[in-house]
């Protein structure tokens, strides 16, 4: 498998948790956003989004988009530790949940969206930290945090172990910490992600820790 990775993509530390619990080690391509790598040639043809993550299976089925990507490695790889329950109601749960973070929270802070904002809009830095971003953020996060108010919210976001949730859950702290946001409105949340942390797999996937990674 090879795996097309940026350590700030927070869909690809996404995947890197993923990848991490499942113990596979793939092959790994790093595409730098900040430099456009993403618009090359060879990139657009495996990805013609020009995003990040990607990967390529051993059998050259490509797999674009995060969430994609990990029910894929989870339907793939039955035999290793799952991310997603087997109940179907408890598999509707985690999947509201995630995509609560993935579709609701992350696309208003991505990176192509914060350059519109300062690049097309004229907006500056901290009017789009404090204004922008620290407001969808709390919005985002205070909504999950309600969500885990739930008899299913165990040590992680469903039950004892981790799952789907927990693998966007992460991502999404360290970006809110990242920009200095207020997280303790959120203790469930936070809780939640002080148990992730102490485990292997999302430990080693945050980007300070990854290969290609800069101050």
């Amino acid at each position: 498998m090879k795996f097309y990775d940026y350590f700030r993509s927070s869909a690809a530390f996404r995947v890197r948790i993923a990848l991490n619990h499942k113990e596979i080690v793939p092959e790994r391509e790093f595409i730098h956003l900040r430099r456009q790598e993403h618009r090359a040639p060879d990139y657009l043809k495996i990805n013609p989004q020009g995003l990040v993550p990607a990967i390529v299976d051993d059998d050259g089925t490509v797999i674009t988009q995060s969430m994609a990507i990990i029910e894929y490695l989870d339907e793939t790889r039955p035999d290793m530790p799952p991310l997603m329950p087997d109940d179907a109601r408890a598999r509707a749960r985690v999947r509201a949940i995630a995509q609560s973070i993935a579709c609701e929270i992350h696309p208003l802070a991505n990176l192509r969206v914060l350059q519109h904002l300062t690049n097309s809009l004229g907006i500056d830095e901290t009017t789009r930290t404090e204004a922008w971003y620290h407001h969808w953020v709390a919005t985002g996060l205070a909504g999950i945090e309600g969500l885990l108010d739930h008899p299913s919210t165990g040590k992680f976001s469903h039950g004892d172990s981790p799952t789907l949730v927990d693998v966007c859950l992460v991502p999404q702290i360290f970006n809110a910490k990242r920009v200095e946001a207020d997280l303790n409105p959120y203790p469930t949340v936070m809780r939640i992600f002080d148990n992730c942390m102490q485990l292997p797999a999302f430990d080693a996937a945050q980007p300070s820790k990854q290969p290609d990674a800069e101050a």
